[in-house]
């Protein structure tokens, strides 16, 4: 499996967004999956990860 390169950071600015939600990130065989609607199919997205 391939590994994604992380970069922390503890700050961020995004211009232009359509809005944002909050999901939890759930265990899916070897990885993991964010439940999201299928009206996001398609588009590019941003995922933060954040210490609650």
């Amino acid at each position: 499996m391939r590994k994604i390169h992380f970069n922390p950071v503890n700050e961020i600015t995004i211009k232009n967004i359509m809005g944002y939600f909050e999901r939890r990130v759930t265990k899916f065989g070897t990885g993991a999956k964010i439940d999201i609607s299928k009206e996001h199919l398609g588009k590019k997205v941003i995922v933060l990860v954040y210490e609650n």
